[in-house]
């Protein structure tokens, strides 16, 4: 994943009242913290930011912040969004040093769904964990962890210990968390496909 460069403006006031001040200006109030410095205010374009957080992978995106001349390397740890408009809020950055490595959340996606077995057998895919806790090097965070369930036929499933992370990432959590699965359709229990097989020949006997 590259770094994506975005510019902002130093904030001198802080507080409820200086951050309403600024997203009246058409601006994002944001914060950077972290690596053992001070916190240090700030303000975004409020169109590019919302542009930013709608795009999708916001949370999993290293940025280069630019403010008055000095270059800063940080992730969005969080975001606060308007309950009435959806627009952002307010933005905490958490400062990146060169070559550490970060817990998130990668968003799970599953590949080949229109080619598999059990899709086929009228089953369908079915997303357990949504997202995946992974340890990433910063400049290395997948977009996504892509299961491919071409293979899989209904009631099978894809753990963690199934799949292969990309290089330098690895699981944050503990158990062998179910990934993904295909399940019969609604209604029905499907049976597996050797006895689904066999049926025919079965009732012709009768």
């Amino acid at each position: 994943m590259s770094v994506k460069q975005i510019s902002a403006t130093a904030r001198t006031q802080v507080g409820k009242g200086a951050a309403r001040a600024v997203r009246r200006e058409g601006k994002v109030p944001a914060v950077i913290y972290g690596a053992g410095k001070p916190p240090v205010s700030i303000a975004l374009d409020a169109k590019e930011a919302n542009k930013l957080v709608y795009a999708g992978h916001f949370l999993t995106t290293v940025f280069e912040i630019e403010v008055d001349g000095s270059k800063t390397r940080a992730i969005p740890r969080d975001y606060a969004l308007d309950p009435v408009k959806d627009t952002v809020e307010h933005v905490d950055f958490l400062r990146v040093d060169v070559g550490s490595r970060l817990r998130v959340d990668i968003p799970v996606h599953a590949v080949n769904a229109s080619t598999s077995v059990g899709v086929k057998r009228g089953g369908a895919v079915n997303i357990v964990t949504h997202s995946l806790s992974v340890l990433a090097p910063a400049d290395k965070i997948p977009d996504s962890i892509d299961v491919d369930v071409a293979a899989l036929d209904i009631n099978d499933s894809v753990h963690v210990s199934q799949i292969k992370l990309p290089e330098g990432v690895s699981y944050a959590g503990q158990d062998d968390a179910t990934l993904v699965s295909i399940v019969p359709p609604v209604g029905e229990e499907a049976a597996p496909a050797a006895e689904a097989a066999a049926e025919p020949a079965d009732a012709a006997k009768k």
